[in-house]
């Protein structure tokens, strides 16, 4: 039989709650940790790709995205506007 060839991964500064988590669902499965986290990525990867796009689009829906027809330059010309409009309120002390 031919020989299956394994990469490594290392992960770096995972967040402590994170790793424990990880750790109690790995133990839940009877896996170790690095076992979990691979059964955890080849599930999200097999996914169908529509399924991908509507976990990422809830994702996003939590994150408050912006959506709309205005570009990037004309919000920031906005709120540079609005800013020097307010500006001679700066001097004002309370």
């Amino acid at each position: 039989m031919g020989q299956l060839n394994m990469t490594n991964l290392q992960v770096k500064s995972i967040d402590d709650d994170l790793y424990e988590s990880l750790g109690r669902r790995a133990a839940m499965e009877n896996r170790s940790i690095s076992q979990e986290v691979v059964s955890i990525l080849k599930a999200y990867l097999s996914m169908p790709s529509s399924l991908n796009k509507k976990v990422n689009q809830q994702f996003l829906d939590l994150c408050g995205s912006w959506q709309g027809d205005e570009s990037a330059e004309s919000m920031v010309e906005d709120i540079r506007k609005s800013r020097t409009k307010i500006a001679k309120h700066r001097d004002v002390r309370f």
